[in-house]
């Protein structure tokens, strides 16, 4: 996990909207925090409470970091093998046989 230092971090607090009544519309329960030299951002709205609802968007951004900086796999190409590519080139050729023979005979040939 990549550390995150206190100082990196920009916290707003703000109103949630949907439902939720009076205490939703009077208080400031919301928290959106911002890391600063990724501006990667989370919010958590969920809870009634100012303090899970930092915890919540402190785990969204811990996790939106982690994927950012996950060092990714290298590829590793895979080589057909040369029976599998004979079997193709039979089966192409049978079914090709099998389309000339659906066309239509011309009168001149008869």
């Amino acid at each position: 996990m990549a550390k995150i230092k206190p100082g990196q971090l920009r916290i707003e607090y703000f109103k949630s909207s949907g439902p939720g009544g009076q205490h939703k519309n009077k208080k400031f329960t919301s928290v959106k925090i911002t890391h600063s030299p990724t501006g990667l951002s989370a919010v958590g709205t969920e809870q009634r409470s100012q303090a899970q609802n930092k915890e919540m968007a402190l785990e969204r951004l811990n996790i939106k970091i982690d994927r950012l900086f996950r060092k990714k796999k290298k590829r590793i190409p895979v080589r057909m093998p040369g029976s599998v590519k004979e079997k193709i080139l039979e089966y192409k050729k049978r079914r090709g046989k099998i389309k000339q023979l659906r066309q239509k005979v011309k009168n001149e040939e008869w």
